[in-house]
């Protein structure tokens, strides 16, 4: 049974355009810092530390994914750089206050890449 969902994930994941890829990707990155800020708040250290490795990787896997055949690929990377940094302040300092900080500018640059999208259709 759990093979099946397993290859049904796979497959959608594998038929997805990238705009949908880059959307999974930004609700997945929503999900983790939320994860790890609930995990701090009940002092789950090991959850929390997971969750923001999950966190670097998908802002590690989006900034190694641009494409620089487009100008705006350049600041995508220095968001990224920059949320990246941040994510490495919230572990050293366990800082969830830093969390509430970044996710707007997280859900922002979310919300731009699906306006975008629309407007690309």
């Amino acid at each position: 049974m759990m093979n099946g969902y397993q290859n049904y994930k796979e497959q959608s994941v594998n038929t997805m355009t990238p705009g949908e890829m880059l959307n999974l990707l930004f609700d997945e990155l929503l999900k983790r810092i939320t994860r790890a800020e609930l995990a701090l708040e009940k002092k789950e250290f090991d959850l929390f530390d997971h969750s923001m490795q999950r966190s670097i990787d998908i802002v590690t896997y989006l900034k190694n994914t641009l494409d620089f055949n487009f100008d705006i690929s350049t600041e995508l990377r220095r968001y990224y750089d920059f949320f990246l940094y941040e994510f490495s302040r919230i572990i050293a300092g366990r800082n969830s206050a830093i969390i509430a900080e970044i996710r707007p500018l997280i859900i922002d640059l979310r919300d731009a890449f699906k306006e975008a999208q629309k407007l690309s259709r």
